[in-house]
């Protein structure tokens, strides 16, 4: 029976409580929660009651050590703040304790060199949940990739939309600070850029980005003629009836975790997305140069009527093209199993010499397309020998977010990033 403690208990924790307490019990138990906020985890361990497990101790943030002394888990969940990450992890690490970390595994080149040099001192593990990898049809590509169906991958053009449901939900939170996510280069595209890695088996050496803020934001909002304004939607007339308020009174689970739980940080969840106070991007385009030569044209954008992704891969052999619609959602404010399931998917590929045909995969269930369930069966169940290596350790965590950062480095100076300039990477290339 392996023991588990958690750090952060916000709107993603609930999927690793519900887990181990439920379809996991029999190998996996929780020992202990640890946050901020006392209020979010008394609400996690009624999370573990309504599934029939026992609540756990709770700790304050400053009794980080003290827990793992006294519970002495195997593995930490964190799921905290982006920029405390790194912190929780190496601490964690040090104590004796291997880590899953929720994506980012961190948000800057410093503090992904400070988890490597633990990981090196202490002989411990590091997981990074890339629920993606698991997706059966994000999975079905990288089988087609790797058996050679469209030869040499030359270049490839991904295009990622989030809605005005979940785009949005970017800018009421603590990810509108670039200081707490690194931007949605950093925090969202992580997925992205870890799935480029994972469908080319390559790695990233050149990056050049560009980005704005250009829809969100109180003088993009003046811009377009935009005069009802307010700090936040909970008390606030001026947000009745404006389809970007979160009125978190109305959701039991939003409610619970952040409306009832002001009184403790004065974090406030439902913040107006045409706000000041927004420094990260919601318009980014970016370019990278991968070790196997490939090519990557890649853009996101925060604000689309539709959820979800197109994506090419130009070969030696052909074409390869995928469409995905996912079901939009807010964080922490619904079903789980509905966080970005699958609405719709289709993959072609267009031989060089003959007809176009799609290929074949059996969609997945739940959420994040069936990403979700199965990254949980990897990490807590007995999983099946998986050609695919979907199982994410510390080296794609940090790959995954150097590209962000690359780019936010790039938008900075104007000029291409070069991989090599960070020594975390020269570190995982044994130079």
């Amino acid at each position: 029976m392996k023991k588990y403690a958690l750090v952060g208990t916000g709107g993603r924790a609930g999927l690793y409580i519900e887990a181990i307490a439920g379809t996991y019990r029999e190998s996996a138990q929780w020992v202990a929660f640890c946050d901020t906020n006392q209020t979010r985890m008394n609400y996690a361990n009624r999370l573990l009651e309504k599934a029939g497990a026992a609540p756990v101790s709770t700790w304050h943030a400053g009794q980080f050590e003290a827990m793992i002394a006294e519970t002495r888990p195997d593995t930490v969940i964190v799921t905290s703040i982006d920029r405390t990450h790194d912190d929780y992890i190496v601490r964690a690490l040090h104590a004796g304790c291997d880590v899953i970390t929720e994506k980012p595994m961190t948000i800057d080149a410093a503090r992904a060199l400070r988890i490597a040099e633990a990981i090196e001192q202490t002989g411990r593990r590091v997981r990074v949940a890339f629920n993606y990898r698991y997706a059966p049809h994000h999975s079905k590509v990288r089988e087609l990739l790797m058996n050679n169906t469209i030869g040499e991958v030359f270049s490839v053009h991904f295009e990622w939309l989030l809605n005005t449901e979940h785009g949005a939900d970017y800018f009421r939170r603590w990810h509108r600070e670039k200081r707490n996510s690194g931007g949605l280069l950093v925090h969202k595209s992580t997925h992205h850029f870890d799935l480029m890695n994972f469908w080319l088996d390559s790695s990233p050496e050149q990056v050049f980005a560009l980005g704005d803020l250009r829809f969100y934001g109180r003088e993009n909002a003046e811009k377009r003629g935009e005069t009802r304004f307010y700090s936040r939607t909970h008390g606030a007339p001026q947000a009745v009836g404006d389809p970007f308020a979160l009125p978190m009174e109305e959701n039991p689970q939003l409610r619970a975790l952040y409306l009832e739980a002001e009184h403790e940080d004065s974090y406030y969840r439902d913040q107006s997305v045409f706000g000041d106070g927004i420094n990260i991007e919601d318009t980014l385009s970016v370019m990278v140069k991968y070790r196997n030569r490939t090519q990557l044209t890649y853009s996101l954008n925060a604000y689309l009527p539709w959820e979800g992704l197109n994506v090419v891969f130009n070969g030696s052999k052909g074409r390869l093209e995928m469409k995905v619609e996912e079901n939009s959602y807010v964080n922490g404010g619904g079903l789980r199993e509905e966080e970005g399931n699958l609405d719709a998917c289709r993959i072609t590929v267009f031989p060089m010499f003959g007809a176009p045909w799609e290929a074949a995969f059996t969609a997945g269930e739940g959420g994040h397309g069936g990403g979700d369930q199965a990254m949980l069966a990897d990490l807590f169940g007995t999983p099946p020998a998986d050609p695919l290596r979907r199982a994410a350790d510390h080296r794609a965590g940090t790959l995954s977010i150097l590209t962000g950062v690359a780019g936010n480095l790039s938008m900075q100076r104007g000029t291409p990033v070069f991989f090599d300039e960070f020594e975390v990477v020269r570190k995982l290339r044994g130079r």
